[in-house]
């Protein structure tokens, strides 16, 4: 589990293809070594990969098939940065909202509204039909970073970004038409699908009422 909170940057220094699989090495800051061992979780632009080789600062992760076809992982390259959060402790200050690490989509970033103090960030999502899921004042994982959405409309959304954020992670780089890994708060989505799980037995129930053949006349 993670909490939203990117911990650092890390820069993508080797990048080793094969067929539908993938390892990218990344050198981490010194803050994030301590403890790290092989097996241990890591959250990269909020994904959840597993550490694979510890060289000093460099350490590795494999990517499968799956994590580059649903994430933004696959398309960087090396020289590229990524937001880095280990894995949380019992201990930790729960600072953001609780998160998986399993990325349900990318988004791309369709308008930019820059003021003195306050970004304000409009996304499109991949899977259109998830936006059900995205309500205004909720949580939200983008590339790994806990924020809350603010607008929302029928084909995208938006957050505000303070200046804080913008200097701790990759998102004050992030350009339009940058895709951003997309992690739904699973509890947004539970409630939506219950409500629409009964709704529609509620729907069935008043069709098959309605189409029932009368009685016999008395």
């Amino acid at each position: 589990m993670f909490t939203g909170i990117v911990q650092g940057v890390a820069e993508i220094v080797a990048i080793e293809e094969k067929e539908l699989f993938r390892t990218h090495t990344v050198r981490l800051d010194a803050a994030l070594l301590p403890g790290l061992e092989l097996g241990a979780s890591v959250a990269h632009n909020g994904c959840c990969l597993t550490v694979t080789a510890i060289e000093e600062d460099r350490v590795s992760f494999d990517l499968i098939k799956e994590t580059l076809r649903i994430t933004n992982l696959g398309a960087l390259q090396v020289g590229d940065r990524v937001n880095i959060e280990r894995a949380a402790k019992f201990s930790d200050e729960i600072g953001g909202h609780l998160m998986s690490g399993h990325i349900m989509t990318t988004a791309e970033i369709c308008k930019i509204i820059q003021s003195e103090n306050n970004r304000e960030v409009w996304f499109r999502l991949q899977d259109a039909e998830q936006i059900k899921y995205i309500l205004r004042k909720g949580y939200i994982g983008i590339d790994g970073i806990s924020l809350t959405v603010g607008d929302v409309t029928k084909t995208k959304f938006c957050v505000h970004l303070i200046p804080e954020t913008l200097e701790r992670t990759t998102l004050g780089s992030k350009k339009l038409g940058h895709k951003v890994n997309i992690e739904i708060d699973p509890q947004t989505q539970a409630i939506v699908d219950t409500v629409e799980r009964v709704m529609a037995q509620r729907e069935a129930a008043l069709i098959a009422a309605a189409t029932a053949p009368a009685g016999p006349a008395e």
